[in-house]
């Protein structure tokens, strides 16, 4: 250290700063020095330049831009001395990466320290090639690479480099490594008594057999016989064994590289590898090191996919169960979950069902566990051993946990009850009750099939019907019921309500009464099947009950008019028919029987199931990060929705397949009492597709962040638009990003700061209108020149600016109003391209402006009587949207109805008798839509406040888009604290900058000591 004291002094100075700025400006100062130096070759010593390099790399880790001296970092490569080149080869390292052009002139260099004979050198040049890869490197010096590898003269430390170096060179351009001049000497690199060596080549192993693993039959019984002498012999250097297990690394790559061969044929061979397998299962178990459960839990779970890739004998897989049924009940939660995870990889590719349910209850008991990876398991485990023998103990579980499950796991636990129902029903008075339990705990999570498909159950069996009217005239009872529940409950007594005639409670006039009190909660989807019950109703009451027939005629006379075209026919022509007595039972006749078929979600079910994963390449393969791209649902063309999307057991998305709808006669408009899809009210909504589309004219957001229109996604301050070649960066005083944010909240504060200038904003907005004014202040005692302010407007937004100076005075503050007027709803933001000059430095920023989407809103708080109708007369999409939003800022209500309030979204209260849920409404203005009144309902989950169900209304597609990303934005990722101080009227004073701690945990000059 005595001989660098120079970068000490600079370490110790840069530690020291009170602020940013004056860290900026040691760190230009410094840069200057060394720039100087660099020019001046006659005084630039081996010694100085390895200095200055040092300080290059240290000012780089602090994150600045070093974009000189790249040539003098290379030239150190080829010096004489260790110190010189040991800096070059690291400097290289970090500054460069394999697209730089300078890595051309380092390709001699590096080529000769590794055909030389220091083995020094050679490790360094190695370690250079390892780390930057790249075609050029791999083109040519993987020849040089390959030969110090196979070398018997090199020492183990440059061999096991040379290995991992390969590797890299390998992945980066595959063709560098021939197959077959390669594989015999793989083979050999296998006899390898040194384990450094030969876990560096098992690495190289794996990635070649993962390639192309004909070419490397021969090194299947070298892994075999590696396992022995790890497993069994234990042949291990102290060195190499790691709390009492042998190398375990190197047991793991090897197994993992036996995975990839698709069987082994020799008998011997495979002998010899259950037997080490064996070993291995019965030497594992939970202890109270940590460290020791890690390494032996990796070898024990890699060999228990090994296992399952062999297809071995059922008595060791019977082992693998038990010992895994075991890991399920320790009390570490990691070891619980890989227990699971593989008890269900092991059912899904072996026939090991029935000694798995020996753990049932267990399992049951995880799906209760405190960590919902853990839950979400147990829920695959416990779907995947279901049949006909334990299907009623699974499915009564899974109904008691729905109750207190979180929304993340409500719609897939209703999906797979409702299929293991279907699939393994003792009887079907069974699966009725099933069904509507599962409507009545989670209606919101049930989806149309699983209803639509109970109607094709009852109406197919004449058995069933008494029962099912029975026990949907005891939910109708209920003082609350889902909306969903009132669907079938109202189907159901339509068509079989007269089999419960003689039944007390059960005449027609009680069921009208009962049905009819659900009719003012339900949505405008619902009510056609409620009018088609009560033509049901009616045609089943012989003799006539005059009394009934008026009250059921006042309901088709008061729905004639509706403005909804499906409703008002069916009322016209209940009310037309009902008028011709006898002949109103021929024509409203009894329900067909549907033609029989494969339920649709068994067959999504049983598509779900992957009889590939016997194969362990494509286990593998599964494992490694998907670069597919997620497209989005298409528009509706012509009024047509495009298939929905459900998600399947695998967790892929799979078309929905439409089951068999309930319908009455067909004819004309009467046959199509099936029912539309589904819209929410206030009090029943229910739950669709959790990837809600944009209506026509609402851009998606991942299209929005592609063009750059929208706010992006990291709050940074970045510019919105592209930024051009700076001649000078200054560093902004405060968050540019909670700045904006700040003010899309308020009206007035600073929008920018910088050491030079302060840009303050104050807003005034009526209606679609808005006017700001912008506040340049010069905060300095010399002019600032060369100004220029651009708006960049977006396609919603007409603005005008008024003139700026071009010179800004000392000390001076000047105004510029800008104009706006909001043509449609949109979350896009107007950006200001602004730059000036100050002495010879030309700054250039780009800023967002606060012309936000909520600025345009207007708070307005209702009455239930103005509420409801407003929300029933939206039905459905694209006018009401819902979506379950997770990752949200756990907020008490209270501080939720502040938020909303805060962007300009009133909460009315007393609407809503769930204390949980909030109801909110606003009135948005733009040159589009004028006033439109926007509704707002938050449903928040008591037991996980991250999460919540949003539905937004409005009478606008776009607005009703737009305004539920906006509220989900600003739920998600709001930030926390924002304070922006508000510009004066006289010249504007700066913020003051915290200081510094004098040490940070990260900071890179502690790193760097400890290299000198």
């Amino acid at each position: 250290m005595t001989g660098m004291r120079g970068l000490s002094v600079f370490i110790s100075d840069i530690r020291n700063c009170q602020n940013k700025e004056q860290e900026r400006l040691r760190v230009d100062k410094e840069l200057g020095n060394i720039r100087t130096c660099f020019k001046n070759e006659k005084v630039l010593t081996p010694y100085k330049k390895k200095k200055y390099v040092w300080k290059m790399l240290y000012i780089h880790m602090l994150g600045y831009d070093v974009d000189f001296g790249h040539v003098e970092a290379v030239s150190l490569l080829s010096a004489p001395k260790y110190p010189e080149k040991q800096v070059g080869y690291i400097v290289t390292s970090c500054l460069l990466n394999e697209n730089n052009d300078f890595l051309r002139l380092a390709i001699n260099m590096v080529r000769n320290d590794i055909i030389g004979r220091n083995e020094t050198f050679q490790c360094l040049a190695l370690t250079l090639v390892g780390n930057i890869g790249g075609r050029e490197f791999a083109e040519s010096l993987t020849p040089d690479v390959q030969k110090l590898l196979i070398s018997s003269s090199c020492r183990p430390l440059v061999r096991k480099k040379a290995a991992l170096c390969l590797l890299r060179l390998f992945r980066k351009n595959p063709d560098v490594v021939s197959v077959d001049g390669w594989a015999d000497r793989m083979e050999q690199l296998l006899d390898e008594r040194d384990l450094g060596v030969l876990t560096s080549s098992m690495s190289l192993l794996v990635a070649l057999v993962s390639n192309n693993h004909e070419a490397y039959w021969s090194c299947l019984p070298k892994c075999v016989k590696i396992l022995e002498r790890l497993a069994r012999n234990q042949d291990v250097p102290q060195e190499y064994t790691y709390y009492g297990i042998p190398s375990p690394w190197l047991q793991v790559k090897t197994m993992r590289a036996l995975q990839y061969f698709p069987t082994i044929e020799d008998p011997g061979t495979r002998r010899s590898l259950f037997e080490v397998l064996q070993r291995i299962l019965m030497g594992t178990d939970v202890v109270k090191n940590v460290n020791k459960n890690n390494a032996s839990h990796a070898v024990l779970f890699e060999a228990l996919s090994l296992v399952m890739h062999l297809d071995a004998e059922k008595e060791m897989m019977s082992q693998c169960v038990a010992l895994l049924g075991k890991f399920i009940s320790v009390r570490e939660p990691n070891i619980r979950y890989l227990g699971l995870e593989n008890m269900t990889r092991m059912l899904m590719v072996t026939d090991v069902q029935d000694i798995i349910k020996k753990h049932q209850a267990q399992i049951i008991t995880s799906l209760k566990d405190p960590d919902i990876s853990i839950r979400r398991r147990a829920l695959d485990l416990l779907y995947g051993m279901c049949d006909v023998s334990n299907a009623k103990d699974i499915v009564e579980e899974l109904l008691l946990y729905l109750s207190t499950a979180e929304f993340a796991m409500r719609e897939e636990l209703s999906l797979k009850a409702a299929i293991l129902a279907e699939k393994f029903a003792p009887d079907l008075s069974w699966y009725v009750d099933v069904i509507l339990q599962l409507i009545d705990k989670a209606g919101d999570f049930v989806s149309d099939d699983i209803w639509f498909r109970v109607v094709q159950f009852v109406t197919n069996n004449e058995d069933l019907q008494p029962y099912a009217a029975a026990k949907a005239r005891e939910y109708l009872d209920k003082p609350a019921i889902h909306e969903t529940m009132v669907k079938v409950s109202a189907y159901i007594l339509g068509e079989y309500g007269h089999l419960l005639a003689r039944r007390p409670g059960c005449s027609p006039r009680e069921m009208f009464s009962i049905i009819h009190e659900k009719l003012p909660t339900v949505s405008s989807s619902t009510i056609p099947i409620l009018l088609s019950t009560y033509a049901k109703i009616l045609m089943h009451t012989q003799p006539p009950d005059l009394e009934l027939q008026n009250q059921i005629w006042t309901v088709f006379k008061k729905y004639e008019s509706c403005i909804d075209v499906e409703i008002q026919q069916r009322a016209v022509e209940y009310f037309e028919l009902s008028k011709k007595g006898a002949a109103l039972v021929d024509i409203l006749a009894e329900m067909p029987k549907f033609p029989e078929r494969q339920s649709s979600l068994i067959k999504k079910a049983e598509d779900a199931e992957d009889t590939a994963d016997q194969s362990a390449i494509k286990l593998r393969a599964q494992q490694q990060p998907s670069n597919a791209l997620v497209l989005a649902d298409p528009q509706p063309v012509n009024g047509t929705p495009p298939p929905v999307k459900v998600p399947s057991m695998s967790g892929s998305v799979q078309d929905h397949e439409s089951a068999a709808q309930p319908h009455s006669q067909p004819n004309g408009a009467l046959s199509k009492v099936e029912p539309q899809t589904p819209s929410a009210d206030l009090l029943n909504d229910l739950l669709g597709p959790l990837a809600i589309e944009a209506p026509p004219g609402a851009m998606p957001t991942e299209e929005r962040a592609s063009t750059g229109a929208g706010v992006p996604d990291a709050v940074d301050g970045a510019a919105i638009v592209p930024v051009g070649e700076q001649t000078h960066t200054v560093e902004p005083i405060g968050n540019i990003a909670e700045r904006f944010h700040a003010l899309c909240f308020k009206d007035s504060g600073v929008l920018y700061e910088d050491p030079y200038i302060q840009i303050g904003v104050k807003a005034e907005w009526r209606g679609h209108h808005g006017r700001l004014v912008l506040f340049l202040g010069n905060k300095n005692t010399s002019p600032l020149t060369s100004v220029q302010a651009q708006i960049l407007p977006p396609i919603h937004l007409k603005m005008e600016l008024s003139l700026v100076p071009v010179t800004i005075p000392p000390r001076a503050q000047v105004q510029c109003p800008l104009e706006l007027m909001n043509i449609r709803p949109s979350r896009d933001v107007a950006v200001l391209d602004f730059s000036y000059k100050f002495g010879t430095n030309m700054v250039n920023v780009k800023l967002r402006l606060p012309a936000v989407l909520n600025k345009f809103l207007q708070p307005i708080q209702l009455t239930a009587e103005e509420f409801f109708p407003q929300w029933r007369s939206l039905s459905g999409p694209p006018l009401k949207l819902q979506e379950v939003i997770r990752g949200v800022r756990p907020l008490p209500l209270p501080e939720m109805v502040n938020l909303f309030n805060s962007f300009r979204v009133t909460i009315c209260p007393g609407l809503d008798p769930n204390p949980n849920n909030l109801v909110a409404s606003t009135t948005f203005y733009s040159e589009s839509t004028r006033a439109m009144l926007c509704l707002v309902r938050i449903e928040t989950d008591p037991a996980d406040r991250t999460q919540l169900r949003m539905t937004v209304a409005s009478g606008d597609p776009t607005l009703t888009f737009e305004l539920k990303e906006y509220i989900k934005e600003q739920l998600i990722a709001i930030p926390t604290g924002s304070r922006a101080p508000a510009p004066g009227p006289g010249p504007v004073a700066s913020e003051t900058q915290p200081a510094s701690p004098a040490v940070t945990a990260n900071d890179p000059g502690a790193l760097l000591a400890g290299l000198l």
